[in-house]
């Protein structure tokens, strides 16, 4: 069974940046998908990258800020974000999806644990 594990979350001030990693147990061709969930809100999808790295799709407030890409001989999935704002705190879920992207959380059948991300002054 794949497990995920999130890291790299934390505290950062506005305007800055944070890098959160996303480890298989297993080498997978999976497609992984990263969402975020704020207190009170639904899941919502945020990235998501294929097996090889070389297709990625990202949720229009994340574009431009948000960078996704995956390293398969570290069995790591990366999410870069840069220029950080107060409503982009939340707790970070990387998920496994057998075939193509979706923005769908419930078509997702592995996700880790999350990671906390606070944006604050």
């Amino acid at each position: 069974q794949l497990q995920l594990v999130e890291s790299g979350g934390g505290l950062v001030q506005p305007g800055g940046s944070l890098t959160l990693s996303c480890e298989a147990s297993r080498f997978t061709l999976d497609y992984i998908g990263w969402f975020r969930q704020a207190p009170g809100k639904q899941r919502e999808g945020i990235s998501c990258i294929n097996f090889s790295g070389t297709w990625t799709t990202y949720s229009d407030s994340m574009k431009g800020r948000f960078t996704v890409s995956r390293d398969n001989d570290r069995k790591t999935v990366y999410l870069q974000m840069n220029n950080l704002k107060i409503e982009d705190t939340a707790v970070y879920y990387c998920a496994r999806r057998g075939s193509s992207c979706s923005r769908k959380p419930n078509e997702y059948n592995v996700w880790g644990q999350g990671t906390q991300v606070t944006v604050s002054s």
